[in-house]
């Protein structure tokens, strides 16, 4: 059974294992937290945000932070979602997004959630749709130089039905 529970700094070894390439870890994190290949110093930037590590009887399987977008109660914005290699096409990152909702709307009290995804990343957008995430279509589109390409991201949300 998949739970979550809040990010622990001794995770960190198994959650960067995970991106093994350039491409990989810029889908992930933008660059946001440095470049590839990070250190696990340059990721403590996660415990600024509010991260959460799922796991199963086997041992960690995922991650994913929650922040406050514009210091606003009611959204929370999910953040760096990624799921071991190992456990992908199982189902497991649907089953980690329903608990991290289920936590945004029940424990947080958000209405909604919103996140950005690379249009280059299908497998994420398409787990980030099977939970109920819409397209949200924004006068502009954000986007990225990343290793030497420009990547679009598109925005998506969910509300609390």
């Amino acid at each position: 059974m998949i739970r979550i529970r809040p990010y622990k700094s001794t995770d960190d070894n198994d959650i960067l294992s995970w991106c093994q390439d350039e491409r990989a870890f810029y889908q992930w994190t933008a660059g946001v937290m440095g470049n590839f290949p990070i250190t696990d110093n340059e990721f403590k930037f996660v415990e600024n945000l509010m991260p959460f590590t799922a796991f199963d009887e086997d041992g960690i399987l995922g991650f994913f932070t929650f922040r406050n977008p514009n210091e606003l109660v009611d959204e929370l914005r999910l953040g760096f979602v990624i799921v071991s290699p190992s456990k992908r096409g199982r189902g497991c990152g649907k089953a980690i997004l329903q608990l991290g909702l289920k936590y945004a709307f029940d424990i947080y009290g958000a209405k909604k959630v919103s996140l950005g995804v690379f249009e280059n990343n299908a497998p994420a957008y398409y787990c980030y749709k099977a939970v109920g995430f819409d397209d949200v279509i924004l006068d502009e589109i954000e986007t990225y130089s990343v290793l030497g390409e420009e990547w679009n991201c598109k925005e998506l949300r969910i509300e609390k039905k």
